[in-house]
């Protein structure tokens, strides 16, 4: 049997079977795919990933310092500086002096930083279950919690007290 041209030139855009092999290839094109949706969904909201990853932070109730944002998110600290006025000018952080050392501002979610957090929140599930969707709940969280233990072994930031 023959193969006509055009199952030839559907074929040739198939990636090849070494990288579809790789688990690494696979992660880094998913969580590519992933990152770029989050950040047009992100952006379409008037906030960058960044933004929702102070927000997301702040989210887990506590008063933080600038310094533990910026190296919890992996960010320069005057990069920080730039995504917190932002926010602050927005009504959603507020800043003030550490009362116990002048040098450091703390940080915390406004109400309506909080309320933001949950539209947020809405869109990152919503992207999350449209990758997602082939998998059911089980396979879900086997894919999650795998993720999570090689996080774990590469950065500390990763891992939870049990």
């Amino acid at each position: 049997m023959t193969s006509t041209k055009s199952e030839t030139q559907s074929r040739s855009l198939f990636l090849p079977e070494e990288l579809l092999a790789s688990t690494g290839f696979l992660l880094a094109r998913v969580g590519y795919g992933i990152k770029l949706r989050m950040m047009e969904e992100l952006e379409a909201a008037g906030f960058t990933g960044y933004q929702y990853g102070v927000l997301a932070f702040l989210g887990e109730g506590a008063t933080k310092t600038q310094a533990s944002i910026a190296d919890v998110l992996g960010l320069d600290r005057s990069q920080l500086v730039g995504e917190l006025d932002d926010l602050e000018a927005r009504g959603l952080v507020e800043r003030r002096r550490d009362p116990h050392d002048r040098r450091r501002h703390m940080v915390t979610l406004t109400s309506s930083g909080k309320r933001q957090l949950v539209k947020l929140r809405a869109i990152v599930k919503r992207i999350d279950d449209a990758f997602l969707e082939p998998l059911d709940e089980d396979t879900r969280k086997q894919l999650h919690d795998t993720l999570l233990r090689v996080a774990c072994s590469h950065d500390i930031r990763y891992k939870r007290d049990l």
